[in-house]
């Protein structure tokens, strides 16, 4: 994915400073660790041709540090050469300065797979005998996946406590339809309630929804988060508020 800037050619430095900034800061926001990133200064044999000034942001993959993101400052290489080929005038004119030029491009360009596979890197997790420390087995080990929540790809799974009760069957359908128009949900009822928290932690969901006994004569439900497996009881009426409150934060 790509991103072009265009700028007057005495600004083009304080713009690639800017973006150089605002990108790292972005990759953050995503869920890479500060420490996990770094900027290398590519040299001026090593840039692309047309490149004034680049640099590489690079993520620390378990196989090393590798580039994810680049931000170069192309000059005007892009218009001039299109005006030459092209035999048409794309440069500028400001009409308050009265100044005519080929503005210079700031580009960011980022890789989308290798973003991806970052960003498993960084959520994946392997933690040998569990969380729950139920078992007596050492040799389990449990799988989580700690992605940003603003990125997961299902931020609430919703539960009945048993499957074979059609009263919390019904009531968990009911929540379910409640937040589906708000947030990607996934139902489901297979299994234990333990091995559903498991599978939901796998793939990154940041909160599971139980429907329980309680919940057919208190009309609340049980909103349990991921990274820290604490639970809350919350009101069915104010499930919708309290899950977006908690997604945006």
């Amino acid at each position: 994915m790509e991103m072009q800037w265009f700028c007057h050619p005495k600004e083009a430095k304080n713009w690639f400073n800017f973006w150089l900034k605002e990108r790292l800061k972005w990759l953050r926001k995503t869920g890479l660790k500060k420490d996990h990133l770094r900027i290398k200064k590519v040299p001026k044999k090593e840039r692309a041709h047309y490149a004034k000034e680049q640099i590489d942001i690079e993520y620390k993959f378990p196989f090393g540090w590798q580039e994810i993101e680049g931000v170069h400052n192309r000059g005007d290489w892009d218009l001039k050469n299109h005006s030459q080929s092209s035999r048409e005038d794309l440069s500028y004119f400001d009409p308050e300065k009265k100044e005519r030029y080929f503005p210079w491009i700031i580009e960011t360009s980022i890789g989308v797979e290798r973003l991806f596979l970052a960003l498993l890197c960084e959520g994946y997790q392997e933690i040998k005998g569990g969380r729950t420390k139920t078992t007596k087995s050492t040799k389990e080990i449990e799988i989580l996946l700690r992605l940003n929540k603003k990125i997961a790809p299902i931020s609430v799974a919703v539960f009945p406590l048993l499957k074979n009760k059609p009263p919390l069957v019904k009531k968990a359908k009911e929540v379910y339809n409640l937040l589906k128009p708000h947030f990607y949900c996934l139902y489901d009822d297979a299994d234990s309630i333990g091995r559903r928290y498991r599978r939901v932690d796998e793939i990154g969901c940041p909160f599971g929804v139980t429907v329980d006994f309680e919940s057919l004569k208190k009309e609340d439900v049980t909103v349990r988060e991921r990274d820290t497996m604490k639970q809350k009881r919350v009101k069915i009426k104010d499930l919708v508020c309290y899950l977006k409150e908690k997604l945006n934060t």
